[in-house]
């Protein structure tokens, strides 16, 4: 049960990291990568809005991410 519990918050943290390389990038609304795109943002904005909505802007970078992240791997730790 644990392992399963680690692969999940391991395939979280995947998904954050690529939000925020895909953040970078600006695809058209024809893109043939934007159903990815859109499937990443709906899996990660549940986690990352309740963040945003606490965490003061930082000059236009969403420092949301990075602390789900250190948090997720925080829990790894314990568990």
């Amino acid at each position: 049960m644990t392992n399963l519990i680690v692969m999940l918050l391991n395939l979280v943290v995947l998904l954050l990291v690529a939000r925020a390389i895909l953040s970078w990038v600006r695809l058209g609304p024809d893109s043939r990568f934007r159903p990815v795109v859109d499937v990443v943002y709906r899996m990660t904005e549940p986690i990352l809005a309740p963040i945003r909505r606490v965490l003061p802007a930082m000059g236009g970078f969403d420092l949301s991410p990075l602390l789900v992240i250190i948090a997720i791997r925080l829990v790894q730790g314990a568990i």
